[in-house]
């Protein structure tokens, strides 16, 4: 009889513990495997990148690189581009970083062109995205005053920011923000970083115009299927893709990702690529710990009783 008991045991917690490490194997995929790694292929080395043009009024920051294509230089204003001696960038003020259009000198036309599609595809992708299951239209499309975990939201209306929101999470944690309509930030309000959160893991997906309010403070990567608009003394912690063009009025931009800055020379015959990312490591969640802690209480408690029935019987 105990040798029969044991074998059932052995089965029975086997069994246990493998339908466990499933929950676990699952829970941290649904944290790491939002995003595809590397998402903005060659786009993500710019700061500001646009389809028809970039303008500024007023004393505008950006540190990155930015660039427009298929529009010429001329689509640029407001930066008082000085051309390079290579004639495949120009520099500015404004600018802490490279400017690059593409009536530029070869093979900046190429990259451009490369970095345009990449952007394009990264729209693509990430408003495609169904993993995990998207929460729909949270606040009804107001997200003020809200606090927001880790995820894919989605909205078939217009979204509105009209009081700080918070986004919590670790430094691994990824939101994307899936918006057919439009995006706009009131005046003076805040987007809320805590936890460790990274401006670098927040996804705005846009299909209709974004606007930031004056002096507003906005954090993440902005996937514009038309433009983006920043009012008069606007923050970005983040990057500013547009499908037609970008609007500045006395703003800072700051790229929250660290790559090479593409520098084509007119002899290279190779494409800009960015460098290679390196795939994420999910962290132990809260929810992961507390599946370990009751997957190990529960085979505690069921040892324990199968002993003491076994210690029983005659």
């Amino acid at each position: 009889m105990k040798k029969k008991t044991r074998i059932r045991l052995s089965i029975f917690f086997t069994f246990f513990c493998f339908i466990a490490l499933l929950g676990i194997i699952q829970i941290s995929n649904v944290s790491a495997n939002t995003l595809p790694a590397n998402v903005l292929g060659t786009a993500g080395n710019f700061a500001i990148l646009a389809k028809t043009g970039i303008s500024t009024t007023g004393t505008t920051s950006i540190t990155g690189n930015i660039g427009v294509s298929p529009a010429a230089a001329s689509y640029i204003t407001g930066f008082g581009l000085i051309m390079d001696s290579s004639n495949t960038f120009s520099t500015s003020s404004l600018v802490t970083g490279k400017v690059y259009a593409s009536n530029y000198a070869a093979p900046t036309p190429t990259m451009m062109t490369t970095a345009i599609s990449d952007m394009q595809t990264a729209y693509t992708t990430v408003a495609g995205l169904t993993t995990p299951a998207p929460v729909n239209a949270l606040g009804a499309g107001n997200i003020g005053g809200l606090t927001i975990t880790a995820g894919i939201y989605k909205w078939g209306t217009n979204v509105i920011i009209p009081s700080a929101v918070t986004l919590s999470g670790s430094s691994s944690a990824e939101w994307v923000f899936q918006i057919a309509g439009t995006l706009t930030v009131s005046s003076n309000v805040q987007v809320i970083l805590s936890g460790g959160a990274q401006a670098s893991n927040i996804f705005w997906v846009v299909a209709g115009k974004t606007t930031l309010g004056t002096h507003s403070a906005f954090s993440g990567i902005i996937l514009d299927k038309t433009a983006i608009a920043l009012n008069t003394g606007a923050t970005l912690n983040g990057i500013a893709l547009a499908q037609s063009a970008v609007t500045l009025q006395s703003n800072t931009i700051v790229s929250p990702i660290s790559t090479t800055t593409p520098t084509p020379t007119p002899t290279s015959t190779s494409s800009s690529k960015s460098p290679p990312t390196s795939p994420k490591v999910p962290e132990l969640t809260s929810s992961i710990v507390l599946l370990a802690l009751a997957v190990a209480t529960c085979s505690f408690i069921l040892v324990k009783r199968v002993k003491q029935k076994a210690s029983k019987k005659p």
